[in-house]
């Protein structure tokens, strides 16, 4: 069964830069669109991009798009998600997840796995 850990959370600061990583248990990860979402403390959780399995389709929520960027290495079974312009309001635990469908992640539909979350707060 694929499981998925995310990693690259910490602190930074406003304006700063991180870059997650959510890696496969399996070398079946090429297989998946991955979804990342966030969700901040009160609020609904968010979808803030997808990739397909061959990198060729990609999207960004409004909140993100032009400062975050998603990629994988399937060789690697990883999928990144390089965060740059960082701001207070990213302040969230976010999780990828895989969908054999890039529509369902596309459509903001429920993804099949989901990894635990890695923690990412920006200070002012």
């Amino acid at each position: 069964q694929l499981q998925l850990v995310e990693s690259g959370g910490g602190l930074v600061q406003s304006g700063g830069s991180l870059r997650l990583s959510c890696a496969a248990s399996r070398s079946t990860l090429g297989l998946y669109a991955i979804g990342w979402f966030r969700q901040a403390p009160g609020k609904p959780r968010e979808g803030i991009s997808c990739i397909s399995d061959d990198s060729g389709l990609v999207k960004y929520s409004n909140s993100v798009k032009g400062r975050f960027t998603v990629s994988r290495d399937n060789a690697k079974n990883t999928a990144y998600l390089q965060m740059n312009s960082l701001k207070p309001e990213d302040t969230a635990v976010y999780y990828c997840a895989a969908s054999l469908l890039y529509s369902v992640c596309a459509s903001g539909s429920d993804m099949e796995k989901w990894g635990k979350g890695t923690l990412v707060t920006v200070s002012s």
